[in-house]
């Protein structure tokens, strides 16, 4: 109970004018976590269910299977490479299969959802349409130079969502920096 700032001290209000505050703390529901299998993602997927069993929220994982395998071209020269459709398959699920099993062993209910196409923009698209509440997703930690040149996915989520992103660099990553 809170006292009204208009009442004097070593008066009562009315009942009627006593007012609660009732500050509700916000916790998530639902957290995405991109997972790819790498060992960044691992520490993604590990962080995300710890956040997720303290807010008591759904841990959502996804992967994203490319949409086209490139085909390597007999020759040399400067023939594109050919470029046939990808049908997802047990490789493309490994990286949930083990998140799931992760979670389980954690004591925590998942879902699982394989995707298929750019990952920035399909990790972005299902975020939106589960309506998380948080992005968790690894970095890979390489430098300036070849994120440019590589793309970054967890950059590119950033960049383009308007939800919330927890990026989680690797323990892995720091130390190949600290080595490099």
């Amino acid at each position: 109970m809170c006292k009204r700032p208009d009442v004097p001290d070593g008066q009562r209000p009315d009942d009627a004018e006593v007012y609660h505050s009732d500050t509700k703390e916000e916790t998530m529901e639902k957290i995405l976590i991109a997972t790819d299998g790498s060992p960044s993602a691992h520490e993604a997927v590990d962080f995300g269910l710890e956040l997720a069993a303290d807010q008591g929220a759904e841990p959502v994982f996804v992967h994203v299977a490319p949409a086209m395998d490139l085909l390597p071209t007999a020759g040399l020269g400067f023939a594109t490479p050919a470029a046939m459709h990808h049908e997802p398959n047990e490789h493309d699920r490994a990286p949930l299969d083990e998140a799931a099993a992760i979670a389980a062993l954690k004591g925590l209910d998942s879902t699982t959802e394989l995707l298929v196409g750019d990952p920035v923009d399909e990790i972005v698209a299902y975020a939106d349409a589960i309506d998380a509440d948080l992005i968790v997703i690894g970095s890979r930690g390489h430098g300036a130079i070849a994120g440019a040149l590589l793309g970054s996915v967890s950059r590119g989520v950033l960049d383009e969502t308007r939800r919330p992103v927890l990026v989680v660099r690797g323990s892995a990553a720091r130390t190949e920096v600290a080595v490099s």
